[in-house]
C-alpha cells in the first residue's frame, strides 16, 4: 500500500497545494487570526506597548472603529503617524512606509490597500502627508511622556480652578462642579481627555441634565472645554478634553486676580480666592447640596472650614468670593443642621465631616441634612428617570432602524400580477408577457430564443 493512501484507501493526503483556500488566506492575513506578524524588532523603534499592538495586531479592542473599514483604517494610520511623531523619537517617513506599506503588519492593511488601489506613489505621498499632519498636531501640544507627567497638566488646569472667583450668578457655581467632576475624571483616565455623557454628568453634579448642558456650553465658550468627538446619536459618550485658557495663566492678569492698585498709588490686598476641587467633588453629588438644599455654596463653605481653626464669615467670603448675604444664609442653614458649628464668632467644622485630609462626606448626617431641606431621593429619582430615557431611547432607535429599513426595503408584492397565467392550464393570457418566463412571479426572464424557436 503506497504510504500516503489511508487504510481504506478511500482518499489520498492532499498536498500542499490543495491546501484549503481560507487556511492559505488566513495564513497570509495573520491579523485575521489574531496573532502577531513577525516582523524586524527594529520596525516598532519608539512606539509605546499599545502603539506596538496596534501596528502588529490591529484595532483589536475596537477603539478606533469608524462608520466604514477605509474610516476605521484612516484613525489606526493617523494614530500611529502621531505615534511615530512623538519628540525625540520621531520616525523618517521612509521608516513610516516600510512599517506600514512594505511589511505586512496589521495596522498597515489600509494602506497597502490603498496602494493596490492607486499605486504606491499615492500611497507613499499620502502617508508622507499624515505623517507632517501628525507633527504639526504633536508640536501645538505640550509632550506628555508618562503618567506622572498627565498628573502635571490636570494639576496646571486644577490650579487655575482653585484660585478663579466662581460667584453664584450666571451659573458660575454650576460650572465650577462641572470642572470639579471632570478634574476627577481626568485623574481617573490619567490625562485632560475624558469621555462622560450629559446624564452621567448632571448624575456627578448633582442637577439636571439641561443644566450640565448649558454648562457645558459656557465653560466651553470661555476656553475650559474643547469637543473631541460627539456622542448624540450614538449610544457613546462624548469626548471631551480640558484646557487652561489664556486669561487663567498664573503668569497672565485676569478675573484670577483683580486690580489691586488704590486711587493714592498705593496697592491694597487682594482677596485670596481659594477652592478646594478635590474635597469638593466628595460633596457636590450628594441631596445635601442640592440647589434647593445647601446648594454648592454650602459645600464650599465647608472644604474651607477645619475642625480645630475657626474663620470668620468675613473670612470665609473672601476666599469664597461670594457675596456676604449668601454666606450669611447658608451659614445660618449649616449650622441648623449640625454640619457646622460656631464659637465666638468663628466657624468651625463638625469633626464627623473632618477627614484625613479635608472634609469627608458622612452618610448618615447628610442623609439627614437633606431630610431637613426635602432634597433626599432626588438623585434617586434623577437616576432613575435618565435610566428610563435611555431604554427608551434605544428602542427609538430599534425602531428607527426597522422604519428606515421598510422604507428602504418595500414589500411591493409579485412583479407578475394577477391574470396574467391561466391557473387551470398555466398558460399566458396576457399577450404584453408573451416570451415571458413566468414561471417565478417574483423574478420573470424573458425566454430565450433558441426556446421560443423550439
Amino acid at each position: 500500500m503506497m504510504p500516503h493512501v489511508h487504510a481504506r484507501g478511500q482518499s489520498i493526503r492532499p498536498t500542499r497545494r490543495q491546501i484549503d483556500r481560507a487556511n492559505i488566506s488566513a495564513t497570509s492575513r495573520p491579523h485575521q487570526r489574531r496573532t502577531v506578524a513577525k516582523v524586524d524588532p527594529a520596525l516598532t523603534k519608539g512606539l509605546s506597548e499599545q502603539m506596538k499592538r496596534l501596528l502588529l495586531e490591529g484595532d483589536v479592542e475596537g477603539r478606533y472603529a469608524g462608520h466604514n473599514d477605509s474610516e476605521a483604517g484612516y484613525r489606526i494610520t493617523m494614530a500611529l503617524a502621531v505615534a511615530a511623531s512623538q519628540p525625540g523619537r520621531a520616525w523618517s517617513p521612509a521608516d513610516f512606509h516600510r512599517a506600514l506599506i512594505y511589511t505586512p503588519t496589521a495596522g498597515g492593511e489600509w494602506a497597502r490597500l490603498l496602494r493596490a488601489r492607486k499605486g504606491p506613489e499615492y500611497a507613499e505621498g499620502k502617508l508622507t502627508g499624515m505623517l507632517l499632519k501628525a507633527r504639526e498636531f504633536v508640536a501645538n501640544r505640550p509632550a506628555i511622556s508618562c503618567r506622572h507627567s498627565a498628573w502635571e497638566a490636570i494639576d496646571e488646569v486644577r490650579q487655575a480652578v482653585n484660585r478663579t472667583a466662581w460667584p453664584c450668578r450666571g451659573g458660575k457655581d454650576t460650572d465650577l462642579k462641572n470642572l470639579t467632576v471632570r478634574l476627577r475624571l481626568c485623574e481617573e483616565s490619567g490625562g485632560l481627555d475624558h469621555s462622560i455623557s450629559v446624564r452621567r454628568l448632571a448624575e456627578e453634579m448633582g442637577c439636571a441634565a439641561g443644566t450640565a448642558a448649558d454648562s457645558n456650553r459656557r465653560i466651553e465658550e470661555e476656553g475650559w472645554l474643547r469637543l473631541e468627538s460627539s456622542g448624540s446619536g450614538t449610544d457613546k459618550a462624548s469626548r471631551w478634553r480640558l484646557c487652561l485658557p489664556d486669561w487663567a495663566k498664573p503668569e497672565r492678569a485676569g478675573p484670577v486676580h483683580p486690580p489691586s492698585a488704590d486711587a493714592r498709588g498705593g496697592r491694597s490686598p487682594v482677596p485670596a480666592v481659594h477652592t478646594d476641587t478635590k474635597s469638593l467633588s466628595r460633596l457636590i453629588g450628594h441631596d445635601a447640596f442640592h440647589r434647593f438644599g445647601h446648594g454648592t455654596t454650602g459645600a464650599r463653605l465647608l472644604t474651607l472650614l477645619d475642625e480645630a481653626e475657626g474663620q470668620t464669615a468675613k473670612q470665609l467670603t473672601e476666599a469664597s468670593g461670594v457675596h456676604r448675604t449668601t454666606v450669611g444664609r447658608r451659614l445660618k442653614l449649616l449650622l441648623a443642621d449640625g454640619l457646622v458649628f460656631e464659637l465666638e464668632g468663628l466657624f468651625y467644622l463638625a469633626p464627623v465631616l473632618a477627614g484625613e485630609i479635608g472634609v469627608e462626606a458622612d452618610e448618615e448626617v447628610l442623609n439627614a441634612a437633606a431630610g431637613q431641606r426635602g432634597t433626599r431621593g432626588a438623585g434617586h429619582r434623577r437616576r432613575v428617570r435618565h435610566r428610563r430615557e435611555r431604554l427608551l431611547y434605544r428602542a427609538w432607535r430599534l425602531l428607527m432602524r426597522s422604519v428606515k429599513a421598510v422604507r428602504r426595503f418595500p414589500d411591493r408584492g409579485p412583479l407578475v400580477p394577477k391574470g396574467v397565467v391561466n391557473e387551470e392550464t398555466g398558460e399566458i393570457i396576457d399577450p404584453a408577457w408573451q416570451g415571458w418566463d413566468v414561471s417565478d412571479p417574483d423574478r420573470p426572464v424573458p425566454v430565450p430564443e433558441w426556446a421560443v424557436a423550439a
